[in-house]
């Protein structure tokens, strides 16, 4: 039996249009157009991934409230939000609120099956048992290429898969630099140079989030980057 993908929203014929889409890939799918009838709905049963709109109806925020429940239902349910809205704050709120990821509407269908399966696959690796030489452990830093992990100072440091292979590729040999080429086959994406650099920013940031006195990134002036060797 296929996964079964629970949608919520309000308006039906987008929602079928996702529907026929994750349908043709192999997934089952179920429609609900309100908080309330969703909610019963997982009460009985739950999804195997759940995509939420944030506005649901009259209830500006119905989205919102039910990510909410569902988390108290379902701590590990993957959760994926797909709205029109596309404010930082909305965005924010909604990974705070334990949403896997947040999406636009104005995203493509492929680019959005893409997310899906690799939400799933991301799933799938943090269920395997880990394998020794998966980890990789420089000072504060723990990466865990199995289960798609990484922990700075033990906490959780939440990546896409592009920053992970990123972050895997420099600190996989501490000190030496890594161009930019280099930084995309590891990731397995053709990107131009201004988007690794902004992956890298992103990368710092996130990193920055949970430690402000980070600085392993190193910037190698017109060469690329390395992962900073302990003193």
């Amino acid at each position: 039996m296929g996964r079964q993908i629970a949608i919520v929203e309000d308006e039906i014929a987008i929602a079928e249009n996702y529907r026929d889409a994750l349908e043709r890939m192999g997934y089952q799918v179920k429609i609900y157009s309100d908080r309330l009838s969703a909610l019963d709905a997982f009460r009985q049963r739950l999804p195997d991934l759940a995509i939420i709109d944030v506005g649901l109806g009259e209830e500006v925020e119905g989205g919102f409230d039910l990510c909410r429940d569902l988390r108290s239902l379902a701590p590990a349910l993957p959760i994926v939000f797909l709205t029109a809205r596309d404010s930082e704050l909305d965005v924010i709120s909604g990974l705070r609120l334990g949403a896997d990821d947040y999406l636009t509407k104005d995203i493509s269908l492929p680019h959005m099956l893409a997310r899906i399966v690799a939400l799933f696959r991301r799933i799938d690796a943090l269920q395997k048992p880990t394998q020794p030489d998966a980890q990789l452990v420089r000072g504060d830093l723990n990466i865990d290429s199995e289960r798609m992990t990484v922990l700075w100072q033990t906490q959780m440091i939440d990546l896409t898969l592009t920053e992970f292979w990123i972050t895997h590729a420099l600190a996989k040999h501490p000190g030496h630099v890594r161009n930019r080429q280099q930084l995309m086959d590891a990731a397995n994406v053709v990107l131009d140079n201004n988007t690794i650099t902004s992956h890298i920013k992103r990368i710092r940031k996130k990193f920055q989030q949970i430690d402000p006195s980070f600085d392993a990134i190193e910037t190698a002036y017109g060469m690329g980057y390395r992962w900073r060797t302990a003193s």
